[in-house]
């Protein structure tokens, strides 16, 4: 095989649950194919390197291998690799997430009629 639409892969890859979800991240310019925005019909080769959005984090990998068909999760796994660089932001930035939400004071009870009032008051800025 010498080459793959970049959608296809992405969604054989699993990175996205289905080939429009790629397409539309394709054409919304967030996914970089080797530092480029790339088209949607655009031939993956091996050794190319992508750059897309997953959720709250940014993966980097390398194109290992090329595949048209969707298959279990640890054969997509084969077809990419992290890069070092790309794994240890998304573990930092994971662990910062952790800790922000850990610093959040959640109420422990909803608030009272009187006190849904009050904040009314402060959202109003009387």
């Amino acid at each position: 095989m010498s080459g793959v639409r970049l959608d296809k892969w992405l969604w054989a890859a699993r990175f996205f649950k289905t080939r429009g979800l790629a397409k539309k991240a394709i054409e919304g310019g967030k996914v970089n194919y080797n530092g480029a925005r790339a088209k949607t019909s655009k031939t993956v080769e091996v050794g190319a390197l992508i750059r897309l959005p997953q959720g709250w984090d940014t993966w980097e990998v390398e194109v290992m291998a090329l595949s048209e068909q969707r298959r279990g999760a640890p054969e997509a796994r084969e077809l990419y690799r992290e890069t070092a660089e790309s794994e240890a932001r998304r573990t930092r930035e994971a662990e910062n997430r952790r800790q922000a939400n850990q610093a959040m004071q959640h109420p422990l009870k909803r608030p009272d009629k009187k006190q849904r009032r009050e904040i009314k008051r402060f959202m109003r800025g009387e």
